[in-house]
């Protein structure tokens, strides 16, 4: 696909990053199940050593399978370059890693993955970094909670669980004009449904876990560069813009320019932090990958009708579906993500934490998993799993409060899935 030709989504997904095997000319992508590869000599592998030239040296740091998924992604999200790692948890300290040091901290939304929050609030205190929680539905309180020692802002595009829809644009304009990059986690929407670079954003990270492979097999993450942002323009970021040790006072951002923070992920960042994504696990996303339009619409259709059912029933308190006209992120939705807003939403019961219990046991098709985005519709209650660890108060801010479920509306029938939680939430109130 070097012809020059531009091609749309639908062939992209298919096609990009992938060519016949040159050795046996096998039209799906390999998995090329090996830790090491062979240097032609000396000379070459001293080169692919120092970053004078680009190949493989060893499977921590890269792989041919895993090379074409990275490729896919970033062409998908309209990146310059993207590294995958072994999941989305990995892929947000991987995006991190270049950025932060000692004393640093980024400026996140309050809405997001209760791991996530998890992970900012008490985890990366031990790198010495920190986190300040913000709702991004005000943009000016963004900006206000940015100081000196801020290197980041990071935000989901539609946030789990509820759903809650971002206006990335209003906070990529806040990161430019502090000068630092906008991280979007753009899980939840997929580059189907979200484009978070052309609105902005630095860089994209993914769990590839969920809607990219689409079928609960393998865990992975990604983080897509857009190799836009100048990581020279001031010395908050002097492992891209300052010469780097390990390879001999080597200058990322000079010498690589667009590719400086990819290359930067996979030579330091892979190498040290060692989170490597299997070839396996990079083969099944892939071949997930090529169905992705397909899905996600079908996600979207399903997910507004359960949720407007949902609406209507009695027992039901409120449903979070961006996509109904009774949201307050309706317009939001319809301006920033045309396509939809994926089918992640959350709903809360009237008769509260038990009702809530007593739904999730008595459902059939719907599986009790802490997972999203897979072909089957899925059901967590969020408050005494995926957001134990938080408090009331951050349940509450991300959307995870006690009589609240979220709902993964997978590719069945419509039907078929609100017949199921007819019958389950006969069962709850009963």
């Amino acid at each position: 696909m070097t012809d020059g030709t531009t091609y749309g989504f639908d062939t992209l997904q298919v096609h990009a990053g992938s060519q016949p095997d040159p050795a046996t000319g096998a039209r799906q992508t390999p998995i090329y199940q090996t830790t090491a590869y062979v240097f032609r000599d000396a000379e070459h592998a001293a080169k692919l050593f120092n970053l004078e030239e680009v190949g493989y040296i060893y499977s921590r740091l890269t792989n041919p399978t895993v090379s074409a998924l990275q490729e896919r992604i970033a062409v998908l999200e309209g990146g310059a370059g993207a590294v995958c790692c072994s999941s989305g948890h990995a892929a947000q300290i991987m995006a991190l890693f270049p950025l932060m040091g000692p004393g640093c901290n980024v400026v996140a939304s309050t809405r997001l993955y209760g791991g996530t929050v998890t992970q900012f609030s008490q985890t990366i205190k031990r790198f010495g970094w920190s986190a300040k929680f913000v709702d991004f539905d005000d943009p000016a309180a963004v900006a206000a909670a940015i100081d000196d020692n801020t290197r980041a802002i990071f935000g989901e595009s539609i946030a789990n669980p509820g759903g809650y829809v971002t206006d990335i644009r209003s906070i990529a304009d806040v990161a430019d004009a502090a000068g630092i990059p906008l991280i979007i986690d753009n899980t939840s929407a997929t580059p189907y449904l979200c484009n978070p670079i052309k609105d902005g954003a630095t860089l994209v990270v993914h769990s590839t876990t969920k809607y990219l492979t689409g079928n609960g097999t393998v865990t992975g993450g990604c983080v897509v560069d857009s190799g836009k942002f100048d990581w020279s323009a001031n010395d908050k970021f002097p492992s891209l813009s300052q010469p780097e040790p390990a390879y001999h006072g080597l200058v990322f951002h000079e010498a690589l320019g667009p590719m400086a923070f990819t290359f930067h992920s996979i030579a330091i960042g892979l190498r040290d932090l060692g989170m490597t994504l299997n070839p396996q696990a990079a083969h099944y996303t892939l071949m997930g990958i090529e169905t992705l339009s397909l899905r996600m619409e079908r996600h979207v259709e399903n997910a507004v009708k359960v949720a407007s059912w949902l609406e209507q029933h009695p027992a039901v308190d409120y449903v979070t579906c961006a996509g109904l006209k009774s949201s307050p992120y309706y317009e939001r939705a319809q301006r920033c993500y045309p396509k939809g807003t994926g089918g992640l939403f959350t709903f809360a019961l009237k008769d509260g934490y038990d009702a809530c219990v007593k739904l999730v046991n008595a459902l059939n098709l719907f599986s009790h998993v802490a997972n999203l985005g897979d072909t089957r519709s899925l059901i967590i209650h969020s408050a005494s799993t995926t957001h134990r660890q938080l408090t009331p108060e951050q349940q509450e801010a991300a959307g995870a409060n006690p009589n609240v479920v979220r709902l993964s509306i997978g590719i069945e029938d419509a039907k078929d899935l609100i017949a199921d939680l007819d019958q389950a939430l006969a069962a709850a109130t009963a």
